[in-house]
């Protein structure tokens, strides 16, 4: 059954292809932070595992809310790493060294890049595809990519 929320179909599908873009984003970013949380070594390992640990749950709660929002505008999300790795535009991590540093300059950078892509597109949600929802809703998103990128920053610091 299709969405009657005000928005045309047309506009639905192009948003819920871009938020399919973020939702892959999303799983690929919590796929590395995961990695960072298993392979993490070094003085510093138990600091560390800990952080990038509360990272992944905060971005699989993320992963999930996406998600959800694709499903309330009548769509359903990709759900396979195949589908994610087709649609994202960061890179799988290739780091051969699992130091804490490293891992968190390679998140930072994921984090910076998904607040770019979000900024870039969240008034076209509102104002090209007559989405406010979506729009209000990558606000928030955008919100969390600070705080984590600011956190991120200031063990570099």
């Amino acid at each position: 059954m299709e969405a009657a929320i005000g928005i045309s179909k047309e506009n639905l599908a192009a948003v819920a292809h871009s938020l399919s873009k973020v939702l892959a984003d999303e799983f690929i970013l919590y796929t590395k932070t995961r990695k960072a949380h298993w392979c993490v070594t070094g003085p510093d390992f138990h600091s560390k595992h800990v952080f990038f640990e509360g990272l992944y749950n905060q971005l699989e709660e993320v992963i999930d809310t996406v998600a959800e929002r694709i499903r309330t505008l009548g769509h359903f999300p990709p759900a396979t790493l195949k589908e994610y790795l087709a649609l994202t535009h960061l890179t799988e991590q290739t780091r051969e060294k699992n130091d804490g540093l490293g891992f968190i300059k390679e998140l930072l950078a994921d984090h910076e890049s998904i607040l770019i892509h979000l900024r870039e597109n969240i008034n076209g949600y509102a104002n090209k595809l007559k989405d406010a929802g979506t729009s209000d809703y990558i606000t928030g998103l955008m919100e969390f990519h600070e705080k984590t990128a600011w956190m991120l920053r200031a063990h570099l610091e």
